[in-house]
């Protein structure tokens, strides 16, 4: 399969992505508290093989060893989070010299190596005293936020200019508050879409403090979608896939860009939204850029019995999947896109997250092949071209992840990364699947030169 690299700007962000919890460890040093990462990882029976992130790839102490790959794979651009309870331990309050620290000399490395830094701010990691006073169902957390936002932006917005607010709140509000499965680990209805909206509007407020403190910010929000398919043409499972749209996409991009938060979701969950006079002209704050976190479409049946938003994922037979048992279908990617494009008036769109997990083999040769995440990244990619071609205002794209890293409640057990981690030596090897993103990445730069 062929990408068409004429397709794509020639200022394309070539990129990996990564967070902090994933990968810093150093969970007790430089003044960091903890996070609603670390106790719900030490709560026994939360997470696979009883794993934390306590060490995790230890790119606190490595980060420069980490430069030092991407500059190998030859990528421009590095997509990291801001770890909140490294920067501001209370939550709000003071902030924490060697936090900031830390992030300063990142930053300033990647510069160095010509790497665009793309900073997020919130990827799942609240202080976990802000949890102990109620966590993202109360206001206070979203202003808390701010607050944070504006403490990292006056610090490095000199040198950063491309900002995301918010890491995919689905998985906050309606995983870690709703499903249980993530940090917090509730399964509260009206803890979810409290949560979902003070997320919301945390990131309103967020990009107002960022815009406010850091001149020529580019302020965007990184969200996971999923194409929607019914299982069948029952009307019972088209109202289902209906549904789960609301869920999963509409409920996040409907409020941003200024249409509020959709009248048949509010109906279906039937909890009261927390609204304050204000607070939906903040949510809809103008984007410079969205982000698209895409992996897997969903096909689902009607399900009465089940929770919101009474709708339940089918495995569907024969067709390819990946190590975390995904359903494999690059054409999701290019229908995101373009609906983004068509519906939503995206102005510019980059693919922030994108990726999978195999079981890797180590060769007695230290190297690892990985040909089922060359041929994903590959369609994926080619996806993302068709896209553009068609009229995808696409930047950039950000494979997930530049190593493997602790996979939340999976543990060590699934590996995404371009890069191999042996975790009990902290040696990094880049795989097949690097190399293959390199070639890519100097193919398009080579196209870009010859047409100057």
């Amino acid at each position: 399969m062929t990408i068409d690299l004429a397709a794509l700007p020639h200022d394309f962000l070539w990129g990996t992505a990564t967070s902090a919890y994933q990968i810093e460890g150093a969970v007790a040093e430089g003044g960091r508290s903890p996070s609603i990462w670390d106790t719900f990882s030490h709560t026994p029976g939360k997470i696979a093989g009883d794993d934390h992130g306590d060490v995790a790839c230890d790119h606190y102490h490595r980060w420069r060893e980490d430069i030092e790959l991407m500059r190998r794979l030859g990528t421009n651009a590095y997509r990291l989070s801001i770890a909140w309870p490294r920067v501001v331990p209370d939550g709000n309050g003071p902030a924490n010299p060697k936090g900031l620290a830390f992030y300063d000399e990142l930053v300033d490395g990647l510069l160095a190596a010509g790497i665009t830094p793309s900073v997020t701010l919130y990827h799942w990691d609240l202080p976990q005293t802000l949890q102990d006073r109620g966590g993202w169902p109360e206001r206070a957390t979203a202003e808390h936020f701010a607050a944070y936002a504006s403490v990292v932006a006056e610090r490095l917005g000199d040198r950063v200019t491309h900002w995301a607010t918010l890491n995919e709140p689905l998985c906050s509000a309606w995983i870690g508050h709703l499903e249980g499965t993530m940090a917090p680990g509730l399964t509260d209805l009206t803890a979810a879409v409290r949560a979902s909206y003070h997320l919301l509007l945390g990131h309103g407020l967020a990009a107002r403090a960022i815009r406010a403190s850091a001149a020529g910010a580019e302020v965007g929000i990184v969200t996971n979608l999923s194409t929607v398919h019914a299982a069948s043409d029952r009307p019972e499972d088209l109202a289902a896939a209906r549904r789960m749209d609301g869920h999963t996409n509409r409920w996040w991009l409907d409020p941003v860009h200024g249409r509020g938060f959709p009248a048949d979701m509010r109906e279906l969950y039937g909890v009261e939204l927390p609204e304050q006079p204000g607070d939906l002209e903040t949510i809809a704050a103008p984007l410079d850029w969205l982000g698209l976190n895409y992996y897997f479409p969903a096909t689902v049946t009607d399900d009465p019995t089940g929770p919101a938003p009474y709708a339940r994922a089918i495995r569907r037979p024969d067709v390819a999947r990946t190590g975390m048992d995904w359903e494999i279908d690059a054409s999701g990617i290019e229908t995101l896109l373009l609906r983004l494009t068509e519906e939503y008036g995206a102005r510019k769109l980059y693919v922030t997250e994108n990726g999978s997990a195999y079981e890797d083999v180590v060769r007695p040769d230290g190297t690892v092949d990985d040909p089922e995440r060359q041929d994903y990244l590959v369609r994926h990619l080619a996806a993302c071209a068709s896209a553009a071609r068609k009229g995808a205002p696409l930047a950039g794209y950000f494979a997930w992840s530049l190593l493997d890293n602790f996979e939340w409640a999976y543990g060590y057990d699934k590996r995404f990364g371009l890069v191999h981690v042996d975790y009990g030596t902290q040696a990094r090897t880049i795989k097949g699947s690097g190399r293959r993103y390199a070639q890519i990445v100097r193919a398009h730069r080579s196209r870009v030169r010859d047409a100057a």
